[in-house]
């Protein structure tokens, strides 16, 4: 997970990032917890970009977990909304990239403690 920690920073410390890359080829799952959270936008998608690409490089497994509803539907192939320890989303493949963010939003907006419920 380590190597999904850099940004955008200088190019000898993405050489020496970029080389640690080896160490994913004897990983199968890649578990992601708000990997992105704390980032500014443009490193952010730098990062889901690298994420997605190592992911499908070297046939890792990633699971993500994120509050950012476009990177829910934007990456991977099995979306999967929890609430109160229940999925009230779950869906894959072609049925994932039917949805869109507002279709989330809905459902979010139904369970949100922010909005009363």
């Amino acid at each position: 997970m380590l190597v999904l920690l850099f940004s955008a920073v200088s190019d000898p410390i993405n050489a020496k990032l970029v080389e640690s890359l080896e160490v994913l080829t004897s990983i199968k799952l890649l578990i992601l917890n708000e990997h992105t959270a704390a980032l500014d936008p443009k490193t952010s998608e730098t990062i889901m970009e690298l994420t997605d690409k190592i992911a499908q490089e070297k046939g890792v497994t990633a699971l993500m977990v994120t509050h950012y509803l476009r990177y829910a539907v934007e990456y991977g192939n099995r979306l999967l909304m929890m609430s109160k320890r229940k999925a009230v989303i779950d869906v894959r493949n072609a049925e994932k990239d039917k949805l869109e963010v507002q279709d989330l939003v809905q459902v979010f907006s139904g369970i949100s403690i922010e909005l009363g419920n």
